[in-house]
Parts: structure tokens; C-alpha cells; sequence
């Protein structure tokens, strides 16, 4: 079953404010979102359906060691990636109208990617972080854009479960993180994060298969995912989730 999916979920990311008055730590009694229900609803659903597939590249736990030791230019990076995650879905419901049965899923996941980047944003502030003017090239994203076939509905396949990959590899590398960092709070809000991804690496699969044979689909997604790690693989470390 998929790495992606976690044995004991306990919520997704949304962390909530940050006090400014900090630095170095998030305000103590940070409320967690793990309690409302329709966070309890969705870990009744991700238990029940995992339809991810392992990652084939398994990030060392060194990686996280080296982005925690930079950690405000990963956080812009990781700012960078949830805004970029929201308009990714909502891109989806512009690019297929039609499909009206994953548009309310599509744009609720949006919706809390774009909280994400508010989460981030604000942890950014308590740190006396910017957003940078720029950021520079995703080699990873552009890579796998490259595996993209040409037509229509090949490529709205291939970039939903593109999307699936990168989720999986979020959720993976959130994990590491939440394990690297020292503060408590800050590590607690990286765990949400973590089981937040990994939802998200399950519905985009689930969407491809309303629309495509399972065979295809899996078929399919295993050739990228082989792809995504040898990618991973050829990387080289930076402060950056990818």
C-alpha cells in the first residue's frame, strides 16, 4: 500500500496564526485542527481507500538535517510550493468543466493548500522571513512536466497523477522534517502538514480513476513514479521541498 498513506492520521495543516512576538518558536496552545469533524471524516476516508503507490526514492533523512540548518529559505520555498499546489488544482477545474464530479473536491483542496500557504506565510512573519521577489527554477516540477504525453485527455491524466507523485513526496518529506526540527510546536505543525499531503496524493488518483480503465491509470502511474524517483535520485539538496 502507499507510503503516502499514514497509519494513525491525526489532521491536516492548517496551523492556525503565529505570533510575532517570537522568532524562534510558534505561541504555545497553538490550536490544532485534528479535532474538527471534517478533518475526522476525512480520516475515516483516507483509512479506508489508499490508492497511492509507494515512492520509489527514499529521501535520506540527512536531506531534512541540511534544510532544517536553512531554514528560512525553506520556508520561503515551502510557501512557494503550497501557492503553487493551490492554483495546480484549481487549474484542473478550469482545464476540465465538464468533469463536474471532482470539481468540488478539486476546489476544497485549493482552498487548504492556499490556508497552507497562509500557515507558512505567517511562521515566515514570526521569523522575520520575506517572500522572495523570486524564486529560483523547479528542476524537479520541470522535469516531470517533460514526462507529460501530448494529448488532451493523456496529459490531464499524466497531470493528475503527477500530482499524486509530488503529494506523496511532500507528505514523505514533511514527515522528515517534523522529525529534524527541535521546537515542539513547529515540529507539530509540520507533522499536520505531512498527513494533510498524503490525502492529497490519494485523491488525485482517485480522480483519474473516474475517468480512465484502473489498468491504465496504474499502469501509468507506476511509469511515473519510477521516473519521479530516479529525478529525486539526480537531485541536488538545497533548502527546498524538491
Amino acid at each position: 500500500m502507499s507510503a503516502c498513506a499514514v497509519d494513525s492520521l491525526q489532521g491536516r495543516g492548517n496551523a492556525g496564526a503565529f505570533s510575532k512576538s517570537n522568532n524562534s518558536r510558534l505561541p504555545t496552545g497553538l490550536k490544532s485542527p485534528i479535532n474538527h469533524p471534517l478533518i475526522l471524516n476525512l480520516r475515516k476516508t483516507i483509512s479506508a481507500v489508499k490508492l497511492s503507490l509507494d515512492l520509489v526514492y527514499k529521501t535520506p533523512p540527512e536531506w531534512a538535517h541540511q534544510a532544517v540548518e536553512n531554514f528560512d529559505a525553506f520556508l520561503q520555498d515551502h510557501a512557494d510550493c503550497e501557492r503553487k499546489a493551490s492554483a495546480m488544482a484549481m487549474s484542473f477545474v478550469a482545464k476540465c468543466p465538464d468533469k463536474v464530479e471532482i470539481i468540488p473536491e478539486l476546489i476544497e483542496t485549493a482552498v487548504e493548500e492556499l490556508e497552507h500557504f497562509q500557515s507558512v506565510y505567517e511562521l515566515m512573519e514570526s521569523r522575520g522571513v520575506q517572500l522572495p521577489e523570486r524564486m529560483p527554477k523547479d528542476l524537479y516540477m520541470e522535469e516531470l512536466i517533460k514526462l507529460c504525453r501530448h494529448t488532451v485527455e493523456e496529459r490531464l491524466m499524466d497531470r493528475m497523477l503527477i500530482a499524486s507523485i509530488v503529494e506523496c513526496r511532500g507528505a514523505e518529506r514533511f514527515k522528515l522534517i517534523a522529525d529534524a526540527l527541535k521546537d515542539e510546536e513547529t515540529k507539530r505543525f509540520y507533522r499536520d502538514l505531512w498527513i494533510s499531503e498524503a490525502k492529497h496524493g490519494h485523491i488525485f488518483v482517485k480522480f483519474a480513476l473516474k475517468y480512465w480503465p484502473e489498468k491504465d491509470v496504474y499502469e501509468r502511474l507506476s511509469f511515473l513514479n519510477e521516473a519521479e524517483g530516479k529525478i529525486c535520485a539526480d537531485l541536488e539538496w538545497r533548502p527546498a521541498l524538491h
